[in-house]
């Protein structure tokens, strides 16, 4: 998975070799469309630094890439540079992702095209935990409303799903999702048979960490474990080695249920003590005085409270002990270069993030303790943008497909398939 411009190594830069030259051109096609929705706007002396390509066939790539509509070619903003200046190739908008992230407290869906751009979001809070039929049902209504709006300018590839819980990588099953109280739902089947797209569907958190090596702070790690907090607990996912840990059956990067304490409450998996139970968005909100639709304005309201109001520094202190013994356990286990906090975590991390650096480092293995560092997330709607790569990876693979698997917003012939 291509997680930033690569420098050019001059002891690889050859030309993809494939079977025959139908190959090669796909291959080539990939790599550069790859590059460009990876890193956004690119110059096309850039791309030809990265792939070793030479320049006309670098030419002759983009110039087919644009003729099927996937990046726009621009002319270079920077003229004052010596000699010819060379275009800009950037993604286009035309092939869109639908991506749903279901949770306690809301359905967030968006619109979300190549090089992770977030067109639309839409965010309907409920009074109720969400089933998956309601779920289904609440996409299906907002793409009908769009029908209108986007049906001839987007072409949608498919629908992406991150979903709070266990989700089967060959057939898209939610096994467990505790906090949406699903068990075995076939949500990836329901929601292509629905909505007549293709479907894919995986963990939120795995989806978040994909989002941020390719588009947020972790671009270019190698090795990162990414937490996110919710509404409904913490989820987690991890790169090691470039390459994303999925497990036996996707089932791995369930961090939050990480034992923190062995006297502490009873998690909604069943054992004690988890992380998700003992660091929690709902025990902030309640220490601010914060409803849950006011969670926006948490990271204020720990601002302003933290160190001054005492009961609120007891609580914040308390969740950074227990996420310190999480985080130890990450880099003695992982070894990662970068840790990221995102959702309700990074704001406690810019009230408090001195403090749970000292912990891990404190109490971490010497040596991997030297080598990580840990940041709060800066790319909003990741989630969405990760499930919207669950589906923008059938083009990145093969971009002459493009022009088979899009599908406009008006539904066709149900098409299932689960996140590989």
């Amino acid at each position: 998975m291509e997680y930033s411009l690569p420098e050019a190594d001059p002891d690889s830069r050859q030309p993809a070799r494939g079977n025959n030259l139908e190959d090669l051109r796909r291959q080539n096609l990939s790599a550069i469309l790859g590059l460009v929705h990876a890193n956004g706007s690119l110059s096309r002396a850039d791309i030809t630094r990265a792939t070793g390509l030479n320049r006309s066939t670098v030419a002759t790539i983009v110039s087919e890439l644009e003729r099927m509509d996937l990046v726009v070619v621009s002319e270079p903003r920077d003229t004052k540079r010596v000699g010819r200046p060379s275009t800009v190739v950037g993604p286009s908008e035309r092939f869109i992702a639908i991506a749903v992230n279901p949770d306690q407290d809301a359905i967030a869906i968006g619109i979300v095209a190549m090089g992770g751009q977030v067109l639309r979001e839409f965010r309907f809070p409920v009074e109720r935990i969400p089933s998956a039929r309601e779920t289904i049902n609440t996409l299906s209504a907002v793409l009908q409303g769009l029908h209108g709006d986007l049906s001839a300018q987007r072409t949608v590839v498919g629908i992406g799903v991150a979903v709070p819980g266990l989700v089967g990588a060959r057939d898209g099953i939610v096994r467990v999702a505790p906090h949406l109280a699903w068990r075995d739902e076939p949500i990836v089947e329901l929601m292509a048979a629905s909505t007549g797209y293709p479907t894919w569907a995986a963990n939120d958190a795995t989806c978040g960490v994909v989002a941020e090596g390719q588009f947020g702070i972790a671009a270019g790690e190698d090795n990162v474990v990414y937490l996110n907090g919710g509404a409904g607990g913490i989820g987690g996912g991890a790169i090691l080695g470039g390459q994303l840990l999925s497990g036996e059956s996707g089932f791995s990067g369930e961090l939050g249920h990480t034992l923190v304490n062995s006297n502490g409450a009873l998690c909604h998996c069943g054992a004690i003590g988890c992380l998700e139970t003992e660091v929690s968005r709902s025990a902030l909100l309640a220490a601010v005085g914060l409803e849950p639709q006011d969670a926006s304005r948490l990271e204020e309201r720990l601002r302003a409270g933290y160190r001054i109001d005492r009961s609120l520094t007891e609580v914040v202190d308390s969740q950074m002990q227990y996420l310190a013994v999480a985080l130890r356990n990450f880099v003695n286990i992982f070894n990662p270069g970068l840790i990221v906090l995102g959702g309700f975590l990074a704001d406690l991390f810019t009230v408090a993030g001195e403090r749970l650096e000292y912990e891990v480092a404190s109490s971490s293995l010497p040596g991997p303790a030297t080598e990580v560092r840990i940041v709060g997330s800066t790319l909003e709607n990741n989630l969405l943008i990760g499930a919207a790569e669950l589906v923008l990876q059938t083009v990145l693979r093969d971009p002459t497909s493009a022009a088979e698997i899009g599908r406009t917003l008006e539904p066709r012939e149900a098409h299932v398939a689960a996140v590989r």
